[in-house]
């Protein structure tokens, strides 16, 4: 780690530190990074009993108290967004820039498909008949995290980002399919001072997937400074494009 200024960096659900080990090492030379497994992933033991966002949030204030920080900036992957986004509301003066990617948080658009699968679950749970519901990934989970992942899904976010004045960039890939490039639209326009890059041809993990333009978009956004993204193109967020969106340079022209 770095003396300069401090960097915290939030994995998504299922991840740990070494989702953001490159950002590390591409950033220790001018910036002190924290990297964070949360209570049930990574080398962190699960917890004791169902936490909420509010408890995910509260392990990051410790944290912050902990290492005595009097401010940083945040850079969030999925389900870190939610707790960044949450972080921002409710301590956003501590907080120097956000940065969402791919950032879950928002109500998701339902297809019919999802509120038939839910009234099947309730009737066959009602007649107390057994049926399997549920992701590969929920199934997987132990009981603890289980009540974790229900009670943090359900809770969506739009009112606390409408309410966030820390400066941020939203990062995502067009083809997400966990967490939609709408989800980051609509971020988009709760958040005042917030601005949006949008990499074609990538998923969920667009981060890794355009990493070298990930880490040149983090550096030059966390300095002020512009700087080269990808394949000589230049970027200069101080121009107030609230969109920019960066070609997949494997595409077929």
């Amino acid at each position: 780690m770095g003396r300069g200024p401090n960097v915290i960096c939030l994995h998504g659900w299922g991840g740990s530190t070494d989702s953001f080990l490159g950002l590390a090492r591409s950033l220790s030379e001018k910036y002190t990074v924290y990297l964070v497994d949360f209570n049930g992933f990574g080398l962190s033991p699960e917890p004791t009993y169902p936490f909420t966002l509010d408890n995910y949030v509260s392990s990051i204030a410790e944290l912050v108290r902990y290492y005595r920080m009097e401010s940083f900036s945040l850079v969030c992957h999925s389900f870190g967004g939610r707790v960044g986004i949450k972080f921002c509301y409710k301590f956003g003066y501590m907080v120097d820039k956000l940065i969402l990617v791919d950032s879950a948080g928002m109500k998701p658009r339902r297809s019919l498909r999802y509120y038939y699968a839910v009234i099947r679950h309730k009737l066959l749970k009602l007649l107390k008949i057994k049926h399997e519901s549920g992701s590969s990934d929920y199934k997987k989970l132990s009981p603890v995290m289980k009540k974790t992942f229900v009670s943090i899904v359900n809770e969506h976010l739009e009112e606390c980002a409408e309410h966030i004045k820390v400066p941020t960039i939203l990062i995502w890939g067009n083809k997400d399919k966990e967490t939609p490039v709408y989800m980051g639209k609509r971020l988009l326009r709760l958040i005042k001072d917030s601005e949006m890059i949008v990499f074609e041809g990538c998923g969920h993990f667009s981060y890794l997937e355009r990493h070298f333009a990930f880490v040149s978009i983090v550096k030059m956004f966390l300095s002020g400074e512009r700087n080269e993204v990808d394949s000589g193109m230049f970027l200069n967020l101080h121009e107030r494009r609230r969109i920019v969106t960066i070609p997949d340079p494997f595409a077929k022209r």
